[in-house]
């Protein structure tokens, strides 16, 4: 056994262990999802604050762009000078998301073998809400038609969608971006269709837990930001012109 394995088994341990003490897959699977969000949060924090800034940089970086649109040249010079002055690093988002990608794929990789790996398969349910998380919407439309399959469609639209919440809290105006997010929806619309629904669960609370912290990390850096600002204001004394009035010379006394 590689550790790759041991990796993934200790994971299906801790949603084994979630599931004897809750008595339900679906919501040891949101617990699992909760506590995986609760510790990469100081990791994923840097990423929304390095999103933050991107978006705050975002007019001056356009206005650069038509400005040296002929010369590419003097464009990178300029952008970096912006870069340099804000004290941002585009590749700071970057990292976070390397970093938690490893565990993220064993996650997913647990649920794709939840079936197998479940020594009684016939309980991977979400109370009465998911009858078999270990299927597919694909398969419960087509085994027992599209009202048994209902609530792994709203899964699967939920899925899809969450690819477009991170832009709605960015408030991403830009054309090119609203149109990749909406084809990257169109495209987890069929990856997800043949997933089991414990990954559509997963992705789901993972996701909108996710938008609900940047939420949160968004409104306190915009908050730290109007205490330094109050901070820095620079107080100027007030000048009061007083009119001094001249002084007359003293007549002088003759003896």
């Amino acid at each position: 056994m590689g550790a790759w394995d041991i990796f993934k088994d200790a994971i299906f341990s801790v949603i084994d262990w979630l599931y004897s003490w809750c008595g339900d897959w679906g919501l040891a699977i949101i617990l699992i999802t909760v506590l995986f969000r609760i510790l990469i949060y100081p990791i994923t924090r840097k990423q929304f604050k390095s999103s933050y800034q991107m978006q705050k940089l975002q007019p001056k970086l356009k206005e650069l762009r038509e400005k040296y649109k002929d010369d590419p040249q003097r464009l990178n010079q300029e952008t970096m000078k912006v870069w340099q002055e804000a004290k941002f690093n585009p590749l700071s988002g970057c990292l976070p998301m390397l970093l938690q990608m490893p565990i993220f794929i064993a996650l997913y990789q647990v649920f794709l073998e939840l079936e197998s790996r479940v020594a009684t398969p016939d309980t991977i349910r979400f109370y009465g809400l998911i009858p078999d998380l270990a299927t597919s919407p694909a398969l419960v439309f087509s085994e027992q038609g599209i009202v048994a399959a209902l609530p792994y469609i709203l899964m699967l639209l939920l899925f899809a969608a969450s690819l477009v919440a991170p832009m709605l809290v960015t408030q991403q105006s830009d054309r090119n971006t609203k149109v990749m997010m909406a084809v990257m929806g169109v495209v987890m619309l069929f990856v997800g269709w043949s997933a089991p629904a414990a990954v559509l669960l997963y992705w789901d609370v993972s996701s909108y837990l996710g938008v609900g912290q940047q939420l949160l990390s968004r409104t306190l850096m915009q908050r730290k930001e109007a205490r330094e600002e109050l901070e820095t204001v620079d107080i100027t004394p007030v000048k009061v012109e007083v009119d001094r009035k001249e002084r007359k010379a003293r007549p002088k006394k003759h003896g």
